[in-house]
């Protein structure tokens, strides 16, 4: 299991990671983790900043006689290098390009995320400076290597889409997303490359992103916790301090009388230099300031919350859906694709980020509230890790009987 973040180290796809990782372990099956030396591993020596990250790869899938090599990719956990002129030096790369190359070993990737061309354009957010030039200098360099490298990024995901023996996805917009996958009926299929062929190579599976609640608790327990009303209904939000998710209109929401929205913004471990002002004129925002909670304290606000609320200006996927839905939490969310898909299978409501917007987004899942939870209670079995594990072995089953073209 290859993951640059793994705990004790903060971040959402090291807690995913591990989570698969216990539950793999308790079917029996030997796993060992390759992480930063920040975290619980087995093996270490991979970091964003390595430019040798595909030897290390290699080195540990060699001493632990792997059979599969399962790469949680996220870009920019792994070196992504964005250059300002692509089109003459072909540098956009990550820092295992070359594993994925050279390994020997089969390989199984999940994806993480990937966007549209005006999300990708939307992560270039305006740089921290006291003097103006600089600061619009800053986001004009940005906006120009992202406009520059889109097509060479896409062109990555594709790469180790088609040169991993299968691939996973939290989503059937994912999959379309990453290489255009026209098979999603189910919760596999094979995509198609630019003249039209199946790959074998190129399977997928759509596994959801797993969460389970640590212990039972009821709300009032769970309330009484962080001392919050009694009287009202919770609207979650959760995230890194990042301006991707939204934070800026949440205090702009006029929100009905009986709402109270509950913030929890956790330090941005990717780019600190990254300023985003939580300073809200509305009482109705009540901003927790406990950074990074570990598992049975998220579990317990979980519980003390009605909704989740995901105002994010981009995403491709969202662990705190899928962890409010394990907890029996409807979404209002951006009318995102990734949300819509969820929307629509009646777990919650999309709307268009404008504060007005959500406003009546909670006034409408109020009124609906019941049939909400409802679906959510049948829809978030599927998302214990029991099951996500099991689908996984059996995955890498399937992984291990399939000769690569």
């Amino acid at each position: 299991m290859v993951t640059t973040e793994y705990p004790p180290m903060p971040g959402g796809v090291g807690r995913y990671t591990e989570n698969l990782t216990k539950s793999l372990r308790k079917m029996g099956l030997e796993v060992y983790v390759l992480c930063n030396e920040k975290g619980n591993g087995n093996y270490y020596g991979l970091s964003t900043y390595n430019k040798h990250n595909s030897e290390v790869i290699s080195k540990a899938a060699n001493d632990s006689n792997a059979d599969l090599v399962h790469i949680q990719y996220e870009p920019g956990l792994y070196g992504l290098v964005l250059d300002s002129f692509p089109f003459l030096h072909y540098r956009t790369t990550t820092t295992i390009d070359t594993f994925y190359d050279t390994s020997k070993v089969p390989i199984v990737t999940t994806f993480h995320s990937a966007y549209t061309f005006k999300q990708w354009m939307n992560l270039a957010s305006i740089a921290n400076s006291t003097s103006k030039i600089r600061k619009y200098a800053s986001f004009i360099a940005k906006s120009w290597k992202r406009l520059v490298n889109y097509w060479s990024v896409h062109n990555l995901n594709k790469a180790k889409w088609a040169k991993s023996r299968t691939n996973i996805v939290f989503s059937k917009y994912l999959a379309s997303l990453i290489d255009g996958a026209n098979n999603l009926s189910g919760n596999g299929g094979s995509s198609s490359n630019s003249n039209g062929s199946s790959q074998a190579d190129s399977e997928f599976s759509i596994i959801y992103h797993g969460a389970e609640p640590i212990s039972v608790r009821s709300k009032r327990e769970a309330r009484s916790m962080f001392s919050f009303p009694e009287d009202k209904r919770i609207a979650l939000a959760l995230g890194f301090r990042t301006s991707t998710k939204g934070w800026d209109i949440l205090g702009k929401i006029n929100l009905p009388d009986d709402w109270l929205i509950v913030i929890n913004p956790s330090k941005n471990h990717y780019n600190p230099n990254e300023k985003v002002d939580l300073r809200f004129r509305n009482e109705s925002v009540v901003n927790l300031q406990k950074d990074f909670l570990d598992e049975e304290e998220l579990s317990c606000l979980f519980y003390a919350a009605d909704a989740t609320i995901l105002p994010y200006r981009v995403s491709s996927a969202s662990g705190v859906m899928f962890d409010g839905l394990a907890h029996g939490l409807p979404f209002v969310a951006s009318d995102l694709p990734f949300f819509k898909e969820f929307s629509s299978k009646g777990l919650g409501i999309t709307v268009k980020r404008k504060p007005e917007a959500f406003a009546e987004g909670l006034k409408t899942l109020a009124k609906g509230y019941d049939a909400y939870t409802m679906n959510v209670n049948n829809f978030r079995e599927n998302l214990k890790w029991d099951v996500i594990a099991a689908q996984h072995a059996l995955l890498y089953q399937r992984a291990l009987r399939t000769e690569v073209k």
